[in-house]
């Protein structure tokens, strides 16, 4: 699949409305959001607000399909989304990743991978992003998954 960055910003934006809409988020597109960690205007991709609680959560999408010069900017968008004065996330997708830039969004807390299907419905491939939507929003349900929770029904005996 090759998309542009808009194209992927939207896709984001699309499958977080049809997941989340009905859990009282409201998702607005490039939102000016105070200055970047080099001074400059910053303008964020994706800004979700619940309008319940007043929380919100910026994510910046990146989408690379061919190598290129985008990882060179990777290293500045994690350190600018962490300096951010709000929770947020980098989102990523795309084949035109170098390793040692894959590794560093992998292992960072602050981005996510997320590549939605046509169907815009919560996968493997959204699970990242769901993740810290669920975190930072308290929606408990999305991380245990429909699992029930633990009743110990083993006899207890206790011997002192």
């Amino acid at each position: 699949m090759t998309l542009t960055s808009s194209a992927y910003a939207t896709l984001i934006a699309r499958y977080i409305l049809n997941t989340y809409q009905s859990r009282g988020v409201a998702i607005y597109r490039e939102v000016f959001a105070g200055k970047s960690i080099i001074g400059k205007n910053r303008r964020v991709d994706i800004m979700l607000v619940c309008e319940e609680t007043r929380l919100a959560y910026a994510v910046e999408c990146k989408f690379q399909a061919t190598q290129g010069t985008a990882d060179e900017k990777i290293p500045y968008a994690l350190d600018d989304i962490q300096a951010m004065r709000m929770p947020g996330c980098i989102v990523y997708a795309g084949e035109g990743w170098s390793e040692g830039v894959l590794h560093m969004l992998r292992a960072s807390a602050f981005a996510a991978y997320c590549l939605p299907g046509e169907a815009l419905r919560p996968s493997e491939a959204t699970r990242e992003l769901d993740h810290l939507l669920a975190m930072n929003f308290g929606w408990w349900d999305v991380l245990v998954g429909g699992k029930q929770p633990f009743v110990d029904a083993t006899p207890h005996k206790l011997s002192w």
